[in-house]
């Protein structure tokens, strides 16, 4: 029983820490948003956990997520996130769920 519950915490700490954590990462590498966006560390666009901590406590936190993620936004820096609809509502949820779950960093 012990090894059962060690395994499940370590399969959760390496999909994010939520249960759709391989879902996400494999949306996520789908739709190349790696490509701009990391977990922890700042590329093109803001780390996911930056994303997270800025919509901490908003009840629409996950709704705004998937509107950014299927119309794009012009943040504060200096490139939009350009608008991705082919990404599906249900992906987008995944995807916002997991960036929610994140925790910060330290």
């Amino acid at each position: 029983m012990k090894k059962c519950l060690r395994l499940l915490v370590v399969l959760g700490v390496l999909s994010g820490g939520n249960a759709h954590g391989a879902d996400a990462q494999a949306i996520l590498a789908k739709y190349r948003c790696t490509i701009c966006h990391a977990d922890y560390d700042t590329i093109a666009g803001p780390p996911y956990a930056e994303v997270a901590a800025r919509l901490k406590g908003n009840p629409k936190a996950r709704a705004i997520i998937v509107a950014v993620v299927r119309k794009g936004v012009h943040g504060s820096g200096p490139w939009p996130m350009p608008p991705s609809p082919q990404v599906a509502p249900a992906d987008a949820d995944v995807v916002a769920r997991y960036i929610l779950a994140l925790k910060p960093q330290g």
